[in-house]
């Protein structure tokens, strides 16, 4: 191999070892349910969520199952963010119908919403939790519900 061949793919080395290092979209963001990190989405959970978030101005989305055995859920979340970005968090019933999708804008408010799901059938839901260039923390809850 040529000195300028061995230089070359040096280069092409050094940058892809940058390009990896480079800040990636959840680089110190984190979604908790009852106190631990969902690390890969489809981790399930069982009984009332207690979740926390945090995020540094990148995006995110986790998604976890929780079993309800009733047809509705009753949630509430609160963030406070220093600057723009979007809390989103969607929930879907066992047949995958959508039953809550609700959001909160970062630095306007309100910063908080509560209430019940829409009916849905009972049995393995799934929650996602969704961070946009959001900067900022809060926290969500979910428990089975009439």
């Amino acid at each position: 191999m040529s000195k300028s061949n061995i230089f070359l793919a040096l280069a092409i080395v050094v940058s892809l070892a940058f390009t990896a290092c480079s800040k990636d979209d959840d680089n110190n963001m984190i979604v908790r349910v009852n106190g631990s990190a969902v690390i890969e989405n489809g981790d399930d959970y069982f009984g009332d969520i207690d979740g926390d978030f945090i995020g540094d101005g990148g995006s995110l989305s986790k998604t976890f199952a929780w079993s309800n055995s009733l047809s509705r859920a009753d949630y509430n979340a609160d963030i406070t963010a220093t600057a723009e970005g979007k809390f989103q968090m969607i929930v879907r019933d066992a047949d995958a119908a959508i039953v809550l999708d609700r959001s909160l804008d970062g630095a306007v408010e309100p910063d908080s919403f509560s209430g019940v799901t829409s009916a849905g059938t009972s049995g393995i839901w799934t929650v996602t939790i969704v961070l946009t260039d959001f900067n900022g923390d809060g926290s969500y809850s979910l428990s089975e519900g009439n």
